[in-house]
């Protein structure tokens, strides 16, 4: 409500905190403890702050994120050029299906791995993106259907890749497109595996759309996804897909505060299949009992359970997953769960820890963006330089 009540003051003549409490009657430091969170307003004053504002009380009241966090649009144009074809035509030979293959695995470790991966991905991506879908397009007219299948499994893998390039740079329009690409591409291959991999993707768009009804969607994809591979043949790898697909419906139940559904799913189906296959990044998924222990933790943090959530997360060890991304994530819902007890120190610990793990992703992060703002408004002096170093750094002012 405090940061809604902030976002208003400044969208409608970013009025000082001092006019605003004026003319509605408070204290100005009793304003500046609504915005931080650390009061909560009477109906009265709530109204007459809306009122003032110029909203309708219910823009205060509602849960739909504001414009101010969405994460800033930062995909390469040559990226979004290539995806939509207007890349340089290519008539020559296709690269050989073994080439790609190494390629988009190449492009896949350095994404998980690199602390400035989306700068690296923006270099190589328009390029592969091209040929991958040459070699495509000249195969699927081609007589080898080995080579035909292996450059569809090939394009899966590579739009999974592009989906979460563009989720984490803030184009959810193209990462809709690319998982679609992704389940088209897999499912013209025949591979069960990447079928359910490409509908986890989708999975992960659907969670980031504020649309009404796309969290719920998401589950349902996740399950449909769920009931398709059991119809395969069993393997470790059938499985930890299993299990990631469990943990997006998992992430929906806990994002529509259905907290104890969300924890029984956790414990009933997806800690056991992690258990059973081990720490492992099957389609680049990062799942097993350590991506289970965030995700427990995450239940935690989203139901403001902060104590809880400081509590499993000091049993958890991410040094071991290969994707800087879930350690990232780790380490910003730490940081979230001190914020939640306004233990500001612990807050900039954590957040310039995670300047350091990945400078480009807290850039990106709303989250992150949000904390760090609002830190800066309620830090002490003794960290207020350190605080505003870091907001100056990432260049959200």
């Amino acid at each position: 409500m405090g940061q809604k009540v902030k976002y208003y003051r400044r969208k409608n003549g970013n009025r000082t905190q001092a006019a605003i409490a004026g003319l509605c009657g408070i204290t100005e430091r009793y304003l500046q403890q609504i915005e931080a969170g650390q009061k909560v307003p009477s109906a009265d004053v709530l109204s007459r702050l809306a009122a003032e504002l110029g909203v309708p009380l219910a823009a205060l009241l509602c849960e739909d994120a504001s414009e101010e966090s969405t994460v800033p649009h930062t995909a390469a144009p040559a990226v979004a050029r290539a995806l939509m074809g207007y890349d340089r035509p290519r008539s020559a030979d296709p690269a050989s299906p073994s080439e790609l293959r190494e390629r988009v695995e190449q492009a896949w470790r350095t994404w998980q791995s690199s602390k400035d991966r989306f700068t690296a991905a923006a270099g190589v991506l328009p390029d592969l993106i091209g040929d991958v879908e040459h070699a495509v397009r000249v195969h699927r007219t081609g007589t080898d259907a080995q080579a035909r299948r292996e450059v569809l499994r090939v394009a899966a893998d590579l739009y999974g890749l592009l989906r979460s390039y563009c989720r984490r740079a803030g184009r959810l329009d193209l990462s809709l497109m690319v998982a679609d690409r992704a389940i088209r591409a897999a499912e013209d291959a025949d591979d069960p595996v990447r079928i359910a991999a490409a509908q986890w993707n989708l999975g992960h768009v659907l969670l980031s759309h504020d649309e009404p009804g796309a969290v719920e969607e998401a589950k349902d994809v996740a399950l449909r996804a769920v009931e398709q591979l059991r119809q395969t043949s069993v393997t470790d790898e059938t499985q930890a897909v299993e299990g990631a697909l469990e943990l997006v419906a998992v992430v929906s139940d806990a994002r529509r505060r259905r907290w104890w559904q969300a924890r029984a799913r956790l414990e009933q189906r997806a800690v056991p299949l992690a258990r059973h296959v081990g720490e492992g990044n099957v389609q680049w998924t990062v799942f097993g009992p350590t991506n289970c222990a965030l995700h427990a933790m995450s239940i935690e943090m989203l139901a403001g359970e902060a104590s809880e959530g400081l509590r499993l997360a000091d049993r958890i060890d991410t040094r071991g997953l290969p994707s800087r991304e879930r350690r990232f994530t780790f380490g910003l819902e730490l940081a979230r769960c001190h914020d939640l007890r306004r233990e500001n120190a612990a807050v900039l610990v954590h957040l310039l820890d995670l300047e350091d793990i990945a400078p480009e992703d807290l850039a990106r992060s709303p989250l992150a963006r949000h904390m760090i703002l609002d830190l800066q408004q309620r830090v002490r002096p003794t960290f207020r330089r350190q605080v505003n170093e870091l907001v100056q750094r990432l260049a959200l002012v």
